[in-house]
C-alpha cells in the first residue's frame, strides 16, 4: 500500500508559494490547485493506491506548505470521487470502479458533445476566432513535447467551446463533470503520440463549428471523449 512518508526525500516535489503583486499571473494556480494536480497525479498513476491515506501534517511536510492547502486539496479531491472521507480514519484513496468511470465519461461525452452542438450554432465571430487561436497555439506544443502544459492548454480548448454554447447552466453542469474526471482525462497525455492524435481529433470539432454544423461538431466531440476514454485504458494497462 502506497503511504505518503515513503518518498525519498530527493524526490519530494516543494510547492512553491505564488507570487503576490502585480507580477502575479491572474492564470496563476493557488497552492491548493497545485497540490490537487499533484496529488490526483498520483492517484491515477497508482503512485498512491487505494485505500492509502492522506495525512494532512505528512503531505504540508512533503510539499513544505501549511496545512491550509492541503485541506483545500484534499477536499477538491473528494469532490472528484478520488479520494473518501471515512470516519476515525480521515481522507484515504478511493478509485472508482470501471462500471463507474465508463458512467463518468458517457455522461462527459453528452455534456461536451451538447455544448459543441451549441457552440456550432451560437459562437460570435471573435469566439470563433479565440477558439482557432487557442487550436493553433496547441501545435506547437507537440513537437514539444510537453503534456503539462498540453493539458493546461486543452482545459482552454474545451472551456472555449463550453462558454461558446452560450448556455451559462450546460456550462457548470459541463466543468463539474470535468472536475470528476479531470485526472482520468489529464493521464491520456503521456501516452506516446497521443498529443498529435488529440489536436487532430479537436481540429474536427473546431472545423464543424466553424462551418456551423451542429450536428458534425456533435459528433466529432462525442468521438473525442469517448477516444479520451480508451486511451486512458491504454494509459492505465501500461501502469
Amino acid at each position: 500500500m502506497a503511504n505518503v512518508g515513503n518518498t525519498n526525500v530527493q524526490d519530494r516535489p516543494v510547492i512553491r508559494p505564488p507570487e503576490s503583486g502585480a507580477s502575479a499571473g491572474k492564470g496563476r494556480r493557488t497552492l491548493a490547485a497545485e497540490l490537487h494536480i499533484q496529488l490526483a497525479d498520483e492517484i491515477v498513476r497508482g503512485v498512491l493506491l487505494p485505500g492509502a491515506p492522506l495525512d494532512e501534517m505528512e503531505l504540508a511536510r512533503r510539499f513544505n506548505v501549511s496545512r491550509t492547502p492541503v485541506r483545500e486539496a484534499i477536499r477538491q479531491l473528494a469532490a472528484s470521487g478520488l479520494i473518501e472521507a471515512k470516519a476515525h480514519r480521515g481522507a484515504v484513496v478511493a478509485q472508482p470502479s470501471e462500471e463507474r468511470l465508463a458512467a463518468m465519461f458517457e455522461v462527459m461525452a453528452e455534456l461536451e458533445a451538447l455544448c459543441a452542438q451549441l457552440a456550432a450554432e451560437r459562437m460570435t465571430a471573435a469566439e470563433r476566432h479565440a477558439l482557432e487561436a487557442v487550436h493553433e497555439s496547441m501545435r506547437s506544443l507537440i513537437h514539444i513535447g510537453d503534456p503539462q502544459r498540453f493539458h493546461e492548454v486543452n482545459e482552454a480548448f474545451h472551456g472555449a467551446i463550453y462558454s461558446g454554447s452560450h448556455n451559462s447552466y450546460l456550462a457548470e453542469m459541463t466543468v463539474a463533470t470535468r472536475a470528476r474526471v479531470q485526472p482520468f482525462r489529464r493521464a491520456q497525455f503521456r501516452n506516446l503520440g497521443r498529443l498529435a492524435k488529440s489536436h487532430v481529433e479537436h481540429d474536427l470539432v473546431m472545423q464543424a463549428i466553424l462551418r456551423g454544423a451542429s450536428a458534425q461538431a456533435a459528433s466529432a466531440m462525442r468521438a473525442h471523449i469517448a477516444t479520451v476514454r480508451e486511451e486512458f485504458g491504454i494509459y492505465k494497462g501500461s501502469l
